[in-house]
């Protein structure tokens, strides 16, 4: 069981010790605020975990369309009671509701197995939750690059320029095996090969938490995290040794 919370990676920079004189390359994370919108228990959901909701996502507009960028009603009643025909044929079944954060409805919903015990539904966590923590996990999604080649998605150095090699400079080169009995020809499996570059989920463990500012609800995590600048994080006290 660990603590956490979500937040967006803002950029990095540097920070210099004053006693030692070293320099530290650090990312700035903007860590919550988050609400708990769901509280899970072992009694009653098998497992024990808070859903966090990060970022206020907008209302559409009563004129217009809902938008992807904008709350559906589904996810306006997520956070608060609205009034429903369901909801009143549970409560006058006698089915007890789950209770609503009573919030505006999240961009960012994560659930993290911790503790829930120690949690409320409708409590806000801040990024002093991590104050006596020393290293982070942090999750993202790397920034994506689109459909690659060899030499820009594993460093290949290509062909040769000169004699023999004719309009496929950048090209692979040989992908089958040369004898039958090791596999009859086939392109084996996990081959560096052309194909989907970036945007896939990468866990950066380990990481030291160099500074909190808990005013303005900032960490310092030593190191890169994935995703580009405004990406979404998860943020995570680490469950790795030494």
């Amino acid at each position: 069981m660990s603590k956490g919370i979500l937040g967006r990676k803002v950029g990095m920079t540097q920070v210099f010790d004053q006693e030692t004189g070293r320099v530290t390359p650090v990312t700035v994370i903007e860590a919550g605020p988050c609400n708990v919108l769901q509280v899970k228990t072992v009694e009653k959901d098998g497992y024990s975990a808070i859903q966090l909701g990060f970022l206020d996502k907008k209302r559409p507009a009563k004129d217009r369309r809902s938008r992807k960028s904008q709350a559906s009603r589904a996810e306006r009643g997520h956070v608060a009671n609205i009034k429903s025909k369901r909801q009143e044929r549970l409560a006058s079944s006698g089915v007890e509701l789950s209770p609503k954060a009573d919030c505006e409805p999240k961009q960012m919903i994560r659930e993290l197995r911790c503790e829930s015990s120690e949690y409320t539904v409708g409590q806000e966590i801040k990024a002093d939750v991590l104050a006596d923590i020393k290293s982070v996990d942090v999750i993202g999604i790397t920034r994506g690059r689109g459909y690659s080649g060899v030499m820009k998605r594993h460093g290949f150095s290509g062909q040769r320029a000169t004699h023999g090699v004719k309009k496929c400079h950048r090209h692979l080169g040989s992908t089958a095996s040369h004898a039958s009995w090791r596999g009859g020809g086939r392109t084996k499996k996990g081959k560096r090969l052309p194909g989907q570059y970036g945007n896939e989920q990468v866990t950066m463990r380990n990481l030291k938490l160099v500074r909190i500012d808990a005013d303005s609800n900032l960490l310092l995590v030593q190191g890169a995290i994935p995703g580009p600048r405004g990406g979404f994080v998860v943020i995570r006290e680490t469950n790795k040794k030494g």
